[in-house]
């Protein structure tokens, strides 16, 4: 395979692009898509949202760029483009006076996140069963497969993202990409939620893995309403327990 000099390489492109232009719609399919590659800032972002879902970051701990690098062996920039990342997602919170810390959650914030994947993921879950997933149901398996096997472990912050890409393999087939994006948001708060709340007073990961092989047989046999059904009394469950811990803290 002959390696092309950075003029030719950008000539091919100039040329590839004109061609599509000068072809109009019909050409729009003349340069493909390409998978999106794990990158240094999704590395760095795994590993800092691991450290907050253990508890080995704090609550309201100051996370500074420099020291996160060090540690991770990695530059400044890879960091700081994680740390965006997370404050979107909502784990880390940017304060003009002191820096990136790792958000303080309360039961309120973890109630919210429950009932908006309430009001759109068993509507998702049932669109996907609808438009008939199953060719592309191997990233729910992995995911599923993945969780039974740490279902034996003292540490549930890897199951709870296991879990977390179970639910993520399953709506993002909706065929919507603002639900899809906006379930997306709400993933760390749930990890969150699930690790640091639901699992530490009510130790049903057992049955909530039992649900999850049950809700994703009904979507690849192309069972709507009973995909909805049962992911809506899924998350309800996660909604009523956190109303019982509100209702105990105050």
């Amino acid at each position: 395979m002959p390696v092309w000099s950075l003029s030719e390489a950008l000539s091919w492109y100039t040329r590839a692009v004109s061609d599509a232009s000068a072809a109009g719609e019909g050409g729009a399919g003349a340069l493909q898509p390409v998978a999106r590659a794990t990158t240094a800032s999704d590395l760095v972002a795994d590993s800092i949202r691991a450290a907050i879902l253990s508890g080995q970051l704090k609550p309201g701990e100051t996370l500074v760029e420099r020291r996160l690098a060090l540690l991770l062996g990695v530059s400044k920039t890879p960091v700081r483009e994680a740390l965006i990342a997370l404050s979107t997602s909502g784990l880390v919170a940017v304060n003009p006076n002191r820096g990136v810390t790792v958000r303080r959650l309360t039961l309120d914030d973890i109630r919210k996140c429950y009932e908006v994947r309430l009001l759109l993921e068993p509507w998702a879950v049932s669109r996907a069963a609808r438009l008939d997933p199953s060719p592309e149901l191997t990233d729910a398996r992995v995911a599923l497969d993945e969780a039974r096997q740490l279902l034996p472990a003292e540490d549930h912050t890897q199951l709870s993202l296991a879990n977390r890409r179970f639910h993520r393999a399953l709506y993002s087939l909706c065929d919507n990409d603002l639900v899809t994006a906006k379930l997306d948001d709400l993933q760390d708060l749930a990890a969150l939620g699930a690790v640091n709340l639901l699992w530490e007073h009510w130790p049903t990961w057992r049955a909530e893995y039992a649900e999850h092989e049950e809700i994703l047989e009904m979507v690849a046999s192309g069972q709507a309403a009973a995909a909805e059904r049962q992911m809506r009394r899924h998350i309800e469950q996660s909604v009523s327990r956190i109303e019982q811990a509100r209702g105990s803290t105050s």
